[in-house]
């Protein structure tokens, strides 16, 4: 089926488009994820935080056959590059020192969310590559200097690649509930895996349903003895300190707990002086229409909040996403408890499969969150910024692939000795 088959309509509100079709297709995507959910999206833009006055212009493209959706996906105009976790500073400056208007660019992405996943949700593989071939006709008549898609899933990656789409790697790291087959990989399958996707077929681990671990301990136990005595040293820091975890799950995330978290969240991000990307509003939208999807660690001491960190969560799928946290105060080791430890050992006890600890970060990998590359592609209107780009991504990729090598010899994990005493738990609130 052509593009010709469908009619395209452009929304500049996801609030325009109904909720159950896009739902819909999102359910028949091998990758999908509660960010590309109509109400995460939704309450993006309902709050602001992802609207034209932030420098987010929603023109979400759709395809139709009657009152049917068959493809459809998120699409901004951006007048910069914030919020992307896919940096194209150099293209823009680039641009800039030639006289050229790199802004507005064409974006298909989940603002401020790299989670990998599917970004052209589609009924088949022919509304998929119409979809596409809508993309690149709006942003050649709308004479925009670019369009990128942003962390995509495989099908999405194929059918940019077949569009002319270039490619571009970057990687992130993940944890996976495998126990002890991961661990023991040689360090050439996990280089493999990593340059792959999220999975780790093809790469000599795919087989028997692989073991869970049993709980923390038995995790730590996978490890290598130094990693394994870093991270009950920076445990025990916390705990020393007076520290305890609670943990809430969903609807039972109280008021006071979001007022509290988003205290903190806000806190973090003007320490760092930036403004927070998400306001208080946007969280209460969470808190009103997907509550299932989140997840509420926080720090006390005496009784006292003093940080949280906030997970987004798939309960079918099993997965969890590190997405926010913030801290009152400073205590050595936090963070990694809070971002890290506590959602590792939530995951273990609910039988979570992976977790996923965002963009960047290559400490990540000494908690045993393994690097794994994702995928982006790109279009250039100009000519000769195309050519460039294009070999400056050949270049990057050859540099990526070093990159992964050298820290697939760094696995932290290594057998499976003995069990320890294990560490307390948190408590559910």
């Amino acid at each position: 089926m052509s593009s010709h088959d469908y009619v395209t309509q452009v929304f500049s509100s996801p609030l325009d488009i109904p909720a159950g079709a896009w739902n819909h297709l999102l359910s028949l995507e091998t990758d999908p994820s509660p960010f590309m959910a109509h109400a995460y999206l939704a309450a993006l833009h309902a709050s602001g935080c992802a609207q034209h006055p932030a420098g987010w212009q929603a023109r979400f493209v759709t395809l139709w056959q009657g009152a049917d959706l068959h493809a459809a996906c998120p699409l901004y105009l951006k007048n910069h590059s914030y919020g992307e976790y896919v940096f194209d500073w150099a293209w823009a400056n680039a641009y800039a020192q030639h006289g050229l208007d790199y802004y507005p660019k064409a974006l298909v992405a989940v603002p401020f969310t790299p989670v990998p996943g599917a970004r052209l949700l589609a009924r088949n593989t022919g509304a998929r590559t119409a979809l596409v071939q809508a993309l690149l006709a709006l942003a050649r008549e709308e004479d925009l200097s670019s369009l990128h898609l942003l962390f995509a899933q495989p099908q999405d990656v194929t059918a940019c690649e077949a569009a002319g789409m270039m490619l571009r790697h970057t990687v992130q790291f993940h944890w996976k509930n495998v126990a002890p087959t991961l661990a023991t990989a040689p360090a050439s399958a996990l280089a493999d895996a990593a340059r792959g996707s999220l999975s780790t077929e093809g790469a000599g681990l795919a087989g028997p349903e692989p073991q869970k671990f049993q709980d923390f301990e038995h995790f730590l136990a996978s490890l290598q003895q130094e990693k394994r005595k870093k991270i009950r040293q920076e445990r025990r820091k916390v705990a020393e300190a007076g520290v305890v975890f609670r943990w809430s799950l969903g609807t039972a995330i109280g008021a006071v707990d979001w007022d509290f978290f988003y205290r903190c969240y806000e806190r973090t991000y003007r320490e760092h002086g930036n403004a927070p990307y998400l306001n208080r509003d946007f969280f209460q939208r969470m808190a009103q229409t997907m509550p299932e999807h989140w997840l509420l660690f926080i720090a006390e001491r005496d009784g006292n909040p003093l940080a949280s960190s906030l997970i987004g969560i798939d309960p079918q799928a099993r997965v969890a996403y590190g997405r926010y946290w913030g801290a009152l105060e400073r205590v050595d080791c936090l963070h990694f408890e809070a971002c890290y430890y506590q959602p590792l050992d939530w995951c273990i006890s609910h039988g979570y499969t992976r977790f996923e600890g965002g963009a960047q970060g290559e400490h990540k990998m000494a908690r045993a969150l393994l690097p794994v590359k994702t995928t982006s592609a790109h279009w250039l209107a100009h000519p000769s910024f195309a050519e460039a780009v294009e070999r400056f991504l050949e270049r990057e990729d050859q540099g990526i692939q070093q990159y992964l090598d050298h820290l697939a010899q760094r696995n932290p994990m290594k057998g499976l000795p003995a069990l320890r005493t294990p560490f307390a738990p948190p408590t559910a609130a």
